[in-house]
């Protein structure tokens, strides 16, 4: 791990005074003690099927639960999340929650929880039936607390995460159709990771096609779409990259042609590419795209192509788009958070960029980073997914914690700032 920047040390005195009152220290509590019950509310979530994209039935049991802990204002959005807010005194920030409801496996998978002892395995029984028990356990623990905050919460269950779903959810949550000051994504079992930073990605498929043809028989008077492909594969290989902010790219799958004694017709690749710097991801993109324009064109070129029904025709397909961001060292949320492991005990082992929730927050800037919600979580989108129940206190603790400190309470000022509306 880097050397990690340094600890706020007046963020650090404010969340240890917190930590140390009475109501906060029995809300705290209210998470251990609610240990088996939250278990079992972790099996039941997980075992209603949540496809990325039918996300409904597990959607609307969330939201019955939302309203059973305590909330009165429970809506849907355009998309689907889930949100529930829970009020303020009105003299602080808000601070949305969120867990992400969907899981990466397909209708029909069978997502019955198995249980040995304290290792529970069925899909999705961490990513992220876990992360929806810790969001469920901090509203608990505010209720059974009795906690009053300045500030707002929004607890979200959020759609369209994974896959495909490219972070649709949380891209909605935060495009100003609800005010947010800050954000805390909930995923992942590690407590001793904080989300320091959004890597963003982009992913494209690039399709080349033209008229094909025999092996022999058309050879030099047809492209190959494949040659094309191969032509751009190569350029791209050879690019360098800047490693602060650090950059990558792969040209991740080549599919087409249609027999070996073919001029293939058509040809697609999927790349991806990566950076801490939405300015870098713009670049790459850019010089990636190039690539495969100067390659259809060598390749046209090659055998003399002029006529549009002999040429290779060059057409792209976003399909992966997040974005990213690093907050500076000084970030609110981050500051915060790393403070309320100091004073619950938990050590800092996992401070990296990574690809959550919280990404669309931070590369517009809003203050946020991704917490976990406890236990060992081993084999995250595999069939065999595995978790087992150790400590699964810690993360709505570390969660709570940091959520109280950052929208205030009645006795400690609010640690993240309010933000200004927009427009």
């Amino acid at each position: 791990m880097d050397k990690l920047p340094p600890l706020n040390e007046r963020i650090l005195s404010e969340v240890r005074a917190l930590y140390e009152e009475p109501d906060v220290a029995r809300a705290l509590d209210v998470a251990r003690e609610e240990a088996p019950f939250a278990v079992e509310e972790q099996i039941s979530l997980c075992e209603i099927p949540a496809p990325t994209f039918e996300e409904e039935a597990r959607a609307l049991e969330v939201e019955k639960r939302l309203r059973a802990y305590g909330l009165t204002d429970v809506w849907r959005d355009e998309i689907g999340n889930v949100i529930g807010r829970r009020p303020g005194t009105g003299e602080g920030p808000v601070l949305a929650l969120v867990a992400h409801l969907d899981t990466v496996f397909p209708a029909g998978t069978d997502c019955t929880v198995k249980r040995e002892g304290d290792t529970l395995r069925a899909p999705g029984i961490g990513d992220n039936a876990s992360g929806l028990r810790s969001l469920l356990q901090i509203l608990r623990c505010l209720t059974a607390g009795n906690i009053e905050t300045r500030g707002d919460i929004l607890f979200v269950a959020d759609v369209q995460e994974e896959g495909n779903g490219d972070l649709n959810g949380a891209k909605a949550l935060c495009n100003g159709s609800v005010h947010l000051d800050g954000l805390l994504a909930l995923d992942g079992s590690d407590v001793g990771r904080v989300q320091k930073g959004a890597t963003g990605s982009h992913s494209w498929r690039f399709i080349v096609e033209g008229p094909g043809g025999h092996s022999w028989g058309a050879f030099g008077a047809v492209p190959s779409a494949t040659h094309a492909v191969a032509r751009a594969t190569a350029e791209i290989a050879d690019f360098e990259v800047p490693s602060d902010p650090r950059t990558s790219f792969t040209v991740g799958m080549i599919t087409g042609g249609t027999s070996v004694t073919t001029i293939a017709p058509r040809c697609e690749a999927e790349v991806d590419f990566r950076s801490l710097s939405n300015d870098e991801l713009l670049k790459i993109e850019k010089r990636i795209f190039r690539a495969f324009e100067k390659a259809v064109d060598a390749e046209n070129a090659r055998w003399g192509m002029t006529a549009p029904e002999k040429m290779l025709r060059l057409s792209k397909v976003l399909i992966g788009d997040i974005p990213g961001g690093l907050p500076p060292d000084d970030c609110p949320v981050i500051q915060t958070a790393r403070a309320a492991q100091r004073c619950l005990g938990i050590e800092l082992t996992n401070y990296q960029c990574s690809s959550t929730d919280a990404n669309p927050a931070m590369s517009l800037g809003i203050p946020a980073t991704c917490l976990s919600s406890g236990g060992i979580g081993i084999g995250a989108h595999s069939l065999g997914e595995t978790f087992i129940v150790k400590d699964i206190h810690l993360g709505p603790q570390l969660a709570l914690l940091t959520t109280l400190a950052l929208v205030g309470t009645k006795t400690r000022a609010p640690l993240l700032p309010q933000r200004k509306s927009a427009s």
